[in-house]
């Protein structure tokens, strides 16, 4: 206490005090809650159901929290609760990250039913028990109703501007900066420890046997450390945590030389080490016969890329036509650093690879520019939404060559909501437009991928559709009026509305 602050009246806390605790308790709520949905990512994936999951939960977690808080601080004295509080607090952040690593598990999926498990299995307890801070120091600065306003409105304003600041650190500096294990083990720590301070700081104003006191911090103590020796011996099931995705290589048991890459719940990618001109997945071959009819058998084309993965198209382009120019725009720099490490990316002159969101890069680039325009970007099982809308297509088209190609990789299943919107979209900006899928697919009968191509010139299908016979699951070519037939009455999809993530739900 400096010597010009008022000395609190006896039962309050120090207006210095009281506002650092405020403070930090909803600073910590905002901080679970932003680690939470890296935590959950690898088993849940990161759609928007999981996204509303998490922030209602903490939601929910916050109003009982706060509830709680008030409740128990008309009964008992909350100088003999804020410090226990916060260790508590301490204890379920620590055992968080092991009961999520072990329980993910078990729980992985994406129905609504493990979502909701999951995600306040999270986030539900270490919320509600930071929630109840708050309140409590309101209740011990309330000594004089005439400054009830004053103390009520000033602990809120330093509340929400505590969430507000942990939001932005964690989003622009944390995450970026740490893993997740690391940001858990270390706000675990910190509650645990500024719990023990503060119940020692405030028992000199109680009357308490100091064996009591000793005996309650043992015990604190032993709890906290046993719930970050958990954390620290919980599975990881990330290689590596970039700023987007948990992201994990595994090797091809058939295939020594095959690598695969998981990003968050999904598997995403398929690289030959040793053959780059090996295409694993069924859509990642129909995207090489697009480029096998866009051009003549091994000449150069020039192509942009929008998400890098794995990197495997660009590396089949370098490998079966020498001397094309890739341009590669990956939102994630993590990721392109793995894929150098890990997966054989080797940038040069002919493999450029742009770290950015790939619509604001491909709106730099030049009009008619690109022989063939490539559209796998994910996250989780979505295109996001944003690279979906007519103003995209616009953007693609312009960029792509009279007599080149758009190719685009989507995911959907029953109903097919949404392939029948992209397709709408697509063909909304380009004249001439085809679909590339397994039977089954197109029939309604299961989920798969399905691949978009689109040209402003008539497409080469004879050429195209005789690559695709070629393959060993040859999948069907719908152009002209089946295509039309297929799409049907569905929306265009806008900047002003393209709930991409709503259409899939039945997919996830």
């Amino acid at each position: 206490m400096t010597a010009t602050e008022p000395r609190p009246a006896p039962g309050r806390l120090s207006d210095r005090l009281a506002l650092v605790l405020t403070f930090a308790a909803s600073g910590a709520v905002l901080v679970l809650e932003t680690v939470s949905l890296r935590l959950v990512a690898p088993y849940l994936g990161l759609s928007l159901q999981v996204t509303s999951a998490v922030i209602g939960m903490s939601l929910g977690a916050i109003a009982y929290g706060a509830w709680l808080g008030g409740w128990h601080a008309d009964r008992r004295d909350p100088r003999r609760v804020l410090g226990p509080l916060l260790v508590a607090a301490g204890v379920a952040v620590a055992v968080t990250l092991p009961l999520v690593r072990w329980l993910g598990e078990v729980l992985r999926g994406t129905s609504p039913s493990m979502i909701m498990a999951l995600t306040a299995a999270t986030v539900f307890v270490p919320i509600l028990l930071l929630s109840a801070v708050p309140p409590m120091v309101v209740k011990l600065q309330l000594g004089d109703l005439d400054r009830t306003g004053r103390v009520v409105g000033r602990l809120s304003g330093v509340g929400t501007l505590g969430a507000v600041t942990a939001t932005l650190l964690t989003g622009f500096l944390l995450v970026a900066a740490l893993p997740t294990s690391v940001i858990m083990i270390g706000l675990a720590a910190l509650l645990g420890l500024s719990g023990l301070a503060l119940h020692a700081r405030l028992r000199r104003d109680r009357e308490q046997p100091p064996a009591a006191s000793a005996r309650t911090r043992s015990v604190a103590a032993l709890l906290l450390v046993a719930g970050i020796g958990l954390s620290v011996a919980a599975p990881d099931p990330c290689d590596v945590e970039t700023a987007y995705h948990c992201a994990r290589i595994g090797v091809d048991p058939q295939r020594s030389t095959g690598r695969v890459l998981y990003l968050n719940a999904a598997e995403h990618s398929y690289v030959d080490l040793a053959d780059p001109a090996h295409l694993q997945y069924g859509y990642t071959q129909w995207f090489g016969a697009a480029a096998d009819a866009v051009a003549e058998r091994g000449a150069a084309v020039d192509a942009v890329h929008l998400g890098g993965g794995g990197f495997t198209m660009p590396r089949y382009l370098a490998a079966t036509r020498p001397g094309s120019r890739s341009t590669v725009f990956e939102i994630d720099g993590g990721l392109v650093e793995l894929a150098q490490r890990e997966l054989g990316l080797r940038p040069g002159p002919d493999l450029r690879a742009v770290v950015g969101d790939a619509r604001r890069l491909l709106a730099g680039q030049g009009d008619g520019s690109a022989d063939l325009v490539v559209g796998d970007a994910f996250g989780d099982l979505a295109v996001p939404w944003h690279l979906t809308t007519r103003e995209m297509m616009a953007q693609v088209r312009r960029v792509t060559r009279e007599g080149g190609i758009y190719v685009q990789n989507v995911i959907d299943g029953p109903p097919l909501t949404f392939i029948r919107a992209e397709l709408a979209t697509v063909a909304s900006v380009f004249p001439h437009v085809a679909l590339v899928a397994p039977e089954a697919a197109v029939a309604g009968r299961e989920g798969d991928n399905f691949v978009i191509v689109a040209s402003a010139r008539p497409l080469p299908l004879q050429a195209l559709g005789g690559h695709l016979l070629r393959l060993h699951d040859a999948p069907v070519l719908l152009s002209g009026d089946r295509l039309r037939a297929f799409i049907g009455d569905a929306a265009v999809l806008t900047d002003d509305f393209a709930p991409v993530d709503q259409m899939l739900v039945r997919v996830r």
